[in-house]
């Protein structure tokens, strides 16, 4: 084993401990297996499915439990195997984490879909995450972070890549308008996503006015105010014939219902928010007026190459703006602003280093 002689026996993890309770514990410097690598953290954002979980209303993720699924990191110690792109690791190597693992086995991986394995895990749901100073994850799920790109724009590619997929599965090509719901960084990294693809009308509501305004810098058209009580007069007012595409970034009874109610006739809705496990619809609507409604889930290996190739391309940035950095034990507390809304920045990176 490809080892670091200075490295400790225990590190600090940020541990959800229960509903709304998370800890800084000491535990164990993990051991790598045979095919993975230990990595450093350097950087790891906060997800939204995570804070449903935090929540303890997402069936994935049990308690106790280090999550964290986005991040970039540094390798320091290896136990065998090869990246991503069939290099083999070094010790030193900055990389970014693929956190979907799949068997590589069945039909749906055989068919490119990994994302879609039934036999998936996903690193800080199913194993240990990167809400600690070190984490063990299996060799190929490493990529290579370029040179060019920063630590914090590393800790981008896993949210980047759900957007790359969710605007694919819209079908939008700019010949009518696109609405998002939610302008938080998943509904962000889709105007991003679908903005680089086409200049065609983007429209994009969300409750927070900091996030509108920075979602009109970002290129949207229009900006709506979700939380207003005409919303969705405002809404149709901008979309007289409906969205031909909408891509829900919220995952709400009322923002799954909104996306019906704006999508025109034989539009296309793209499901990718997850805040509520079961919501109503209007099937007898959907049926009639010929909507189509696609699901999606985290991305393929294509996906995620996408996501990397557009941060070099600067499609988006880790600014100030959007992305706030905290100490790893500062998580709690980042945790509990972001769902009691005293936190309305987009996206909360955590530093364990």
């Amino acid at each position: 084993m490809n080892a670091n002689t200075h490295l400790p026996d225990v590190m600090q993890a940020l541990v959800w401990t229960a509903p709304q309770t998370m800890e800084m514990q000491a535990r164990s410097l993990p051991v790598p297996g045979e095919n993975e690598v230990l990595l450093e953290v350097a950087a790891v954002g906060i997800c939204g499915s995570e804070l449903s979980g935090y929540l303890g209303h997402n069936s994935l993720r049990v308690p106790p439990l280090i999550m964290g699924h986005e991040f970039s990191a540094r390798i320091v110690q290896v136990g065998g195997g090869k990246l991503a792109n069939g290099a083999a690791p070094a010790v030193g190597q900055r990389v970014v984490v693929n956190p979907l693992v799949s068997c590589g086995e069945c039909v749906l991986c055989a068919a490119g879909l990994p994302n879609l394995c039934q036999r998936r895990q996903v690193i800080g749901a199913h194993r240990s995450g990167a809400f600690a100073r070190y984490v063990a994850v299996p060799t190929v799920q490493c990529w290579s972070l370029p040179d060019e790109l920063s630590d914090e724009a590393g800790a981008l590619v896993e949210p980047l890549a759900c957007a790359v997929r969710a605007v694919l599965h819209a079908h939008w090509q700019g010949e009518g308008p696109l609405l998002i719901l939610g302008a938080g960084a998943i509904g962000l990294c889709c105007l991003a996503v679908a903005r680089a693809q086409s200049s065609g009308a983007i429209v994009i509501s969300d409750r927070v006015a900091e996030r509108l305004r920075l979602a009109e810098a970002w290129g949207a058209t229009v900006g709506i105010d979700g939380g207003a009580v005409d919303a969705q007069v405002k809404l149709h007012a901008v979309l007289p014939d409906g969205a031909v595409s909408v891509i829900d970034a919220v995952g709400s009874n009322a923002t799954r219902a909104l996306a019906l109610n704006l999508v025109r006739p034989g539009g296309r809705i793209v499901y990718i928010g997850l805040h509520d496990e079961a919501s109503p619809l209007a099937a007898n609507y959907l049926v009639r007026q010929e909507v189509a409604i696609q699901g999606s889930f985290a991305y393929t290996h294509a996906d995620f190459a996408c996501a990397i190739a557009l941060l070099k391309r600067g499609a988006i940035h880790p600014s100030q703006d959007w992305v706030e950095q905290r100490p790893l034990h500062d998580g709690a507390a980042a945790f509990a602003g972001l769902v009691n809304g005293t936190i309305v920045i987009p996206k909360i990176m955590l530093r364990p280093a």
